[in-house]
């Protein structure tokens, strides 16, 4: 038999002071919100924001207030995501353990529904096309993704399907309830959905586009890597394979690159950025 990895055990408590835990997990979540502040400054700098003036200018305390309203999107879409997508059943009988969200249980897919209700907002209060806003923010989520992604693999959670031994990097998760070497699909969805979207949508980003386009390629790309990630990835127990053999998780990327591929078309026939005057 060769030889397969083991999942190296790892407290998911990075620091414990007295009845004070601190958890590896929010250490992710803190290191994606200061990787999105520090993306999100560079942004300032890439067309056509840098060329923006007057009412059009854009600003730190943008980015500020894009990241506060951003990580209220996410836990509450998320979690609110987590409970009609996954287990509508359980949560309709019972309806308070919404708010238990210590127990887990988040989902990308509500999570990015309550960003973009996030940023509409913010598009809204600051008179700004929501499609400029959605631009600025989507090369500075990848990187979270990514955070977030090592944070599962600390916590030895959303393990893979199983492998072949002969996988020089197959893994042994036991708290799988199987010895069985697995796919460690935490780190394929790193490398795809953090690492490589961003490298994609960063220099994607640094040439002027037509509004709209750059989170259209967020909404694809994203779409696409979370989809191929999937047939590798072990699918939630109590829900298992759907119809037509995807999991829940690649019948939600299928509105994301459809989107995706009609939102790019569509704003590429629209008009260049307004550097100068209010947005529609």
């Amino acid at each position: 038999m060769p030889a397969m990895l083991m999942y190296p055990h790892i407290d998911p408590v990075a620091v414990q002071i007295g009845p004070l835990a601190v958890h590896w997990y929010g250490i992710t979540y803190l290191v994606a919100f200061g990787l999105f502040l520090f993306l999100g400054t560079r942004r300032l700098h890439h067309p056509p924001f840098k060329s923006m003036t007057g009412e059009c200018a854009w600003s730190r305390k943008d980015v500020e207030d894009i990241l506060f309203l951003g990580v209220l999107g996410v836990v509450v879409g998320g979690r609110i995501g987590y409970c009609l997508f996954y287990k509508p059943g359980y949560y309709l009988t019972h309806p308070l353990e919404i708010f238990a969200v210590w127990q887990g249980g988040m989902s990308f897919h509500g999570g990015l529904l309550g960003v973009i209700g996030s940023m509409l907002w913010f598009a809204h209060s600051r008179r700004r096309s929501w499609l400029e806003v959605a631009d600025f923010v989507a090369p500075c989520v990848p990187t979270g993704l990514a955070a977030g992604r090592v944070g599962n693999f600390i916590n030895g959670e959303l393990w893979g399907r199983f492998a072949s031994p002969d996988l020089p990097w197959a893994m042994v998760f036991p708290q799988s309830g199987s010895m069985a070497p697995r796919h460690p699909s935490q780190i394929y969805q790193f490398l795809m959905e953090g690492l490589l979207l961003f490298i994609i949508l960063w220099l994607y980003a640094r040439k002027e586009r037509k509004p709209g386009q750059v989170a259209a390629v967020f909404l694809l790309g994203y779409g696409v890597f979370r989809f191929t990630a999937e047939y590798f990835r072990e699918p939630d127990d109590f829900l298992g394979i759907l119809s037509l053999g995807m999991s829940m998780g690649q019948w939600l990327c299928i509105p994301m690159i459809v989107a995706g591929i009609v939102m790019w078309w569509w704003c590429g026939k629209r008009a260049p950025y307004a550097l100068s005057h209010s947005p529609d």
